[in-house]
């Protein structure tokens, strides 16, 4: 069964940091880009941040760049999203998604490439 979780939300101060994981099981996360994308209520979702499937490449919303970074782990079947100096208008859900390897790396930050989405986890920042 293909599967794509998000785990590592939560309710964190602002300026805090919290780490994002993103777990696949079923496919090879090594054979697709990965993407982190966040959709807060009320607003439109949000390219965050992609990987490509070798981690060469690297992309950043100009609204996280120098605050969250993006890794992976093929060796685990995992992907990263590490947001730090964390601001009130980063709550949101944040959705990991995996897009394969053969389509562009540059239509990974729309999001509506995708092959694979996961379900979401919450991050709340506020004191």
């Amino acid at each position: 069964q293909l599967q794509f979780v998000e785990s590592g939300g939560g309710l964190v101060q602002p300026g805090g940091s919290l780490r994002l994981s993103c777990a696949a099981s079923g496919f090879s996360l090594g054979d697709y880009i990965v993407g982190w994308f966040r959709q807060a209520p009320g607003k439109e979702r949000e390219g965050v941040s992609c990987i490509s499937n070798l981690a060469a490449a690297t992309h950043y919303a100009d609204s996280v760049k120098g605050r969250f970074r993006i890794s992976r782990d093929n060796a685990k079947n995992t992907a990263y999203l590490d947001l730090n100096s964390l601001k009130p208008e980063d709550t949101a859900t944040y959705y990991c998604a995996a897009m394969n390897k053969w389509k562009p790396f540059s239509t990974c930050v729309r999001g509506d490439n995708m092959n694979y989405w996961g379900k979401g986890t919450l991050v709340t920042v506020s004191s």
